[in-house]
């Protein structure tokens, strides 16, 4: 082969091993050229998404240029919502579900999802969220997770993976080998999980055994140190783990995912460019790039710098065409398996709302409290999200109850601006709620102090103050709680009903 063919196969070959994002709700022309020269993947998120009618237009716009383009799209219902981000998910999210423990909903409503999913054209989630949450104070996992319990995680992400994939698109259980015992986001820096191999063993591999048996074809790697299997590569660069753990130890022959390359954790140590190749090195098949580096000139960088690798011999030609067969050959089961779905209704069926309702939970004096029968004030107490979750999705009790009381008031207050002195809980709180119910609204309050202290201020000052805890439950000095596993729309529409109907109760 002359040097020119080499290198123009060396390029189709990095290509096809990155999965982009781009910014538009139109395909740029920067990546139709791409997708034309080998780019075999590219993913979605909240910033392409105006409606399903209208990402169905992309998808179609982008697979004019390769039918069996791989579309992803990081979906998990809940509080990580794309699809429904400008709304809020009309779907409750693992924690909830968890809560219920009940695999078969849980599978209706992963397959209401992949329905919808499918229709607008998408291949590949990167869903369920398989990380067993045993640390509380977890600050990107929460409520992601289906729960502590690893034999409850595990049957839950069984169910989720054949709903979804029931409905014609791929799962990806993530993010292995387990991020719920980590105490840094991994956006920023590089968590690390110092549990010994037969802790690992118990604890965190448990659901992803059982998605590899529930027939998962893609698995996403996780940015964070594992001592016991590897104490100097986080997972994503390993060989240790993607080959010795996934492959060899669990059996898994698919396709293997690495989390978004552009994450604090492995960038801050070796670059994005740098973290890409090693990942490829060490056993991932598809680069995510794009949640925050989303242009043209990244994924040249990243072209550029595997073909350098491979002239260079950091990186054997041979693991990259193995990269590059493997997600050839999972765009063409992915095609096959969007084709079988083809035949399903994609109209909702309301299985989020009921979803939601069975997750809600409360406490006896705030059961003896309801129902509000006048328009209350609420609190809305908001912590700073974390980057899966995003700045701009709604949530909240405040505004389906209002639809339920029409009168209702309401002001959101944000630690910053609480511990700043730009708010005074008095006169945003209390002054307003003088002769009506006091609802205040938290979210993981016993993981932020500000917000605990609030709710201590709040109760202490109103005792018929009722609670509504859309994060994990933590102890709180309130005699009324409820809630609701997670924050999503459909989440603080089911508190708004228990709020106003004794009989959602």
């Amino acid at each position: 082969m002359s040097s020119s063919k080499h290198s123009s196969e060396l390029r189709r070959l990095a290509l096809s091993v990155l999965q982009p994002g781009f910014v538009g709700t139109e395909a740029p022309d920067w990546i139709l050229r791409d997708i034309g020269d080998g780019l075999a993947s590219v993913v979605l998120f909240s910033r392409n998404i105006v409606s399903t009618e209208q990402v169905a237009r992309l998808t179609a716009q982008l697979r004019a240029e390769n039918p069996d383009l791989i579309v992803a799209i990081d979906e998990e219902a809940g509080d990580v919502t794309r699809i429904e981000s400008a709304t809020g998910s009309s779907r409750p999210g693992n924690f909830a579900l968890g809560t219920v423990d009940d695999p078969a909903l849980t599978e209706a409503v992963a397959a209401d999802l992949g329905r919808q999913l499918r229709a607008a054209g998408v291949s590949l989630d990167y869903a369920p969220s398989a990380d067993v949450n045993s640390n509380p104070d977890n600050p990107i996992i929460g409520v992601r997770s289906f729960g502590s319990d690893p034999e409850v995680v595990s049957r839950h992400t069984t169910a989720w993976i054949r709903g979804l994939q029931s409905s014609g698109v791929a799962a990806c259980a993530k993010h292995f080998p387990g991020h719920g015992d980590v105490a840094v986001d991994s956006h920023h820096d590089l968590p690390a999980y110092p549990a010994g191999r037969d802790e690992i063993a118990v604890q965190a591999l448990p659901p992803f055994r059982a998605a590899v048996a529930a027939g998962v074809r893609a698995v996403m790697s996780g940015h964070l140190l594992v001592p016991a299997y590897d104490p100097d590569l986080p997972a994503t660069l390993s060989r240790r783990i993607l080959h010795g753990l996934l492959r060899d130890e669990l059996g898994f022959d698919g396709l293997v995912v690495s989390d978004a390359i552009e994450m604090g954790a492995v960038t801050r140590r070796y670059g994005i460019d740098g973290a890409t190749v090693k990942a490829v090195a060490a056993g991932v098949d598809a680069v995510c790039v794009g949640g925050e580096s989303a242009e043209e000139a990244t994924v040249a960088l990243l072209v550029k710098a595997l073909t350098a690798a491979v002239t260079g011999g950091e990186l054997a030609e041979e693991r990259l065409a193995e990269a590059a067969g493997r997600v050839r050959e999972f765009a063409r089961w992915s095609a096959g398996l969007r084709a079988a779905g083809a035949a399903q209704d994609a109209t909702g069926d309301g299985i989020g709302h009921v979803a939601a309702r069975r997750a809600v939970r409360l406490t006896g004096a705030a059961r003896a409290a309801l129902p509000l029968t006048a328009a209350p004030h609420v609190v809305e107490l908001a912590p700073v999200t974390n980057m899966a979750i995003g700045k701009e999705t709604p949530w909240g009790v405040a505004g389906p109850l209002a639809e339920r009381l029409p009168g209702t008031t309401s002001v959101r207050v944000r630690g910053q601006e609480l511990e700043e002195g730009k708010v005074a809980l008095e006169s945003c709180a209390l002054e307003p709620a003088v002769g009506r119910p006091l609802v205040i609204v938290a979210r993981d309050a016993a993981r932020h102090a500000w917000m605990s202290r609030a709710v201590t201020c709040l109760t202490a000052a109103r005792p018929d103050a009722i609670v509504v805890e859309m994060g994990l439950p933590g102890a709180t000095t309130a005699a009324a709680q409820i809630f609701t596993h997670g924050a999503s729309a459909a989440s603080g529409v089911a508190a708004a009903e228990v709020l106003t109907d004794t009989s959602a109760l």
